[in-house]
């Protein structure tokens, strides 16, 4: 949910820039990423390297990340589409921006609560309480840690120290008690350092399994060129669906298509991600949103006081969030 949290450690740099369309009558579109290139890409990277973009018409760049939000990029219109966190997402769209969501990555949620293996004192989330926290100075980590320990039947105070992506070393050495993770980064960086940890699903303690890493366009886009949307996003499907296909060939692509420092990284994140079932569920086709868990997120961010508007007040719950979403291209 966190964007610091998906793309620990500083381990990716910019993407390098791959030219995928040959024809002069390529339509140009351009991708705005949340951070530097990374397994959660890995489609849209295939869909380049592979030629589904070219195929489909299309002319597709991938903008390297930079300190402006994908959302505020795309609702400025400075990028035909974003790649945005569910966070980024809901907190855009609850504040007004015109933006609609038009694809789900992971279809369960990738984050959890991690914590030594060898601290006895932890053993379920209600010992959490009265522990040291290491933190990223997200707006949800607040109201996820402690519905997790008022599930839990414990009291939900705890200390927090802000330290970023320096929490999984300070985590390592025992210095905090907990901390947020992705296990499909974190958690695999941690096993490859042999570190061991365990870790609390947030869904198993009263936080619904959200679904992440939304593809989302403004809404004007999506009315006024339908073709090109749904040309972009069914390329990308086809991308995706390769890499769910075809892992460690996905990785590869991707390590050619990055600067990567630590390519066991990359190759273990793509097997967590196969193994955990993240990008497909069963027979339910790649990067479908669910609507019954979109709204439950929407709400529990709402509830809890994370979304808010310019002037930092908390926004009320609008009822109905079903025009936030729009797969129509899937059908078509």
């Amino acid at each position: 949910m966190i964007r610091s949290l998906a793309l620990a450690l500083g381990l990716l740099l910019p993407l390098a820039t791959t030219a995928t369309a040959t024809a002069e009558t390529a339509t140009p579109v351009t991708v705005a990423l949340d951070w530097t290139l990374n397994t959660n890409h890995v489609g849209l990277v295939v869909a380049q390297q592979k030629g589904f973009y070219a195929e489909a018409g299309l002319a597709v760049e991938l903008l390297p990340y930079s300190d402006t939000s994908p959302a505020a990029l795309l609702a400025a219109g400075a990028a035909d589409f974003g790649y945005l966190t569910s966070l980024g997402f809901l907190s855009a769209r609850a504040s007004g921006a015109d933006l609609v969501a038009l694809w789900a990555t992971m279809q369960h949620e990738t984050g959890r609560l991690v914590y030594n293996s060898d601290n006895t004192a932890i053993t379920r989330p209600a010992d959490l309480s009265g522990k040291v926290y290491a933190g990223f100075g997200g707006p949800a980590e607040a109201a996820l840690i402690g519905t997790m320990i008022r599930a839990d039947g414990g009291t939900p105070e705890w200390t927090t120290v802000t330290l970023g992506t320096g929490a999984y070393e300070a985590l390592a050495a025992g210095k905090v008690d907990f901390t947020l993770e992705v296990a499909t980064w974190e958690g695999v960086n941690s096993t490859l350092e042999g570190r061991h940890q365990s870790s609390f699903r947030y869904a198993d303690f009263g936080v619904p399994d959200q679904q992440n890493g939304y593809i989302a366009a403004r809404a004007e886009t999506v009315a006024k060129s339908p073709e090109m949307v749904a040309a972009f996003m069914r390329a990308t499907q086809k991308g995706y669906e390769w890499a769910a296909d075809h892992p460690a060939e996905a990785a590869d692509l991707l390590l050619a298509a990055g600067d990567f420092p630590n390519p066991a990284l990359v190759r273990g994140s793509m097997a967590a991600i196969d193994a955990g079932g993240y990008l497909r569920d069963g027979s339910t086709p790649v990067g479908t949103i669910d609507p019954a868990r979109f709204a439950a997120m929407a709400k529990f961010l709402f509830d809890s006081g994370v979304l808010k508007d310019s002037s930092g007040a908390a926004l009320s719950w609008p009822g109905d969030v079903s025009g936030w979403h729009d797969q129509r291209w899937m059908a078509e």
